[in-house]
């Protein structure tokens, strides 16, 4: 007998998952996302606290070796770690130090100032023991003045972050036979007992040009800024948001190194600002301080 009718078979089992879009796809974990960001930090932290971090130049105290806009790398290992070692000071005040090293003459230091957890960036020019005074704007070391021979002026262009004021630097912004603007800097040259030798600006008479001779405590270091008209350093007072004399060693927190770029102030949100704000000339350079042979010196 023959049949013309197909045999039935039963229809395939319907995927309910596969009918509703979305049930199948995997639910994330927050923890373990939280938890991989949250490592992540404290790597980046552990690297700025015992390695290098990167650093901001706020002022002109470092003048002209440093301008605002200027980004570098501090090393943080050179003198040891202390508690001003840690990214934003998280640690209480304290006078110990790991693996403890001692600055050298010249080396542009990361102070902390012992009324404020702000970081500085200063030069140091005293050592432990030391005898220091200043006397006419001259440093006098151990009772003989630091060689200092006048320099050709030097020309900063003038920009948004370094704009040349007249009244901090009367005279001094000029503009050239090509229409550029430029603050034409008068300059010294100043060499250390290491040989050490870098240039500082010391334009006009002011109160910071005295200071008294002091012997710095073994623990310590006393620091200027370059541009020494208008730095907040060892020679202030603390009120005036200076370093009220020498540094303690714990309270810095790592050297300079070199800086990576440097910015003019322009940037805006426009992303072609981002490069042509960047000034010319100035990545890589490296801030450790030249050093010449002492007998060349004098």
């Amino acid at each position: 007998m023959s049949s013309d009718t197909a045999p039935v078979t039963d229809p395939e089992p319907t995927d309910t998952a596969k009918s509703k879009p979305g049930k199948d796809k995997e639910k994330i974990n927050w923890i373990a996302e939280i938890r991989g960001l949250a490592l992540m930090l404290l790597a980046v932290l552990a690297f700025h606290s015992f390695v290098a971090k990167p650093f901001y130049i706020p002022s002109e105290s470092m003048m002209p070796n440093l301008l605002v806009g200027d980004r570098l790398v501090v090393s943080k290992f050179p003198y040891g770690y202390n508690w001003s070692s840690l990214s934003f000071h998280p640690l209480e005040r304290a006078s110990w130090r790991l693996f403890p090293g001692t600055p050298q003459y010249g080396d542009i230091v990361i102070p902390v100032p012992p009324n404020s957890d702000e970081d500085y960036i200063k030069r140091v020019v005293a050592l432990p023991g030391d005898r220091i005074a200043v006397s006419d704007g001259r440093i006098i070391l151990n009772g003989k003045p630091i060689p200092r021979k006048v320099e050709p002026a030097i020309e900063i262009p003038v920009d948004l972050n370094s704009p040349c004021s007249p009244y901090a630097y009367p005279g001094m912004r000029v503009t050239k036979p090509d229409g550029t603007m430029v603050c034409r800097m008068p300059v010294y040259r100043e060499t250390m007992p290491n040989g050490a030798t870098y240039l500082v600006v010391d334009h006009m008479n002011q109160s910071l040009d005295d200071y008294p001779e002091i012997t710095v405590p073994k623990d310590a270091v006393f620091v200027m800024g370059d541009n020494r008209d208008h730095s907040a350093d060892s020679r202030a007072p603390t009120f005036e948001k200076g370093l009220g004399g020498p540094i303690p060693l714990s309270n810095i927190g790592g050297r300079a190194e070199f800086i990576t770029f440097s910015l003019d102030g322009s940037t805006n949100l426009n992303p072609i600002s981002w490069f042509t704000s960047l000034r010319g000339g100035r990545a890589f350079t490296t801030l450790r301080p030249a050093i010449v042979p002492t007998g060349d010196s004098e």
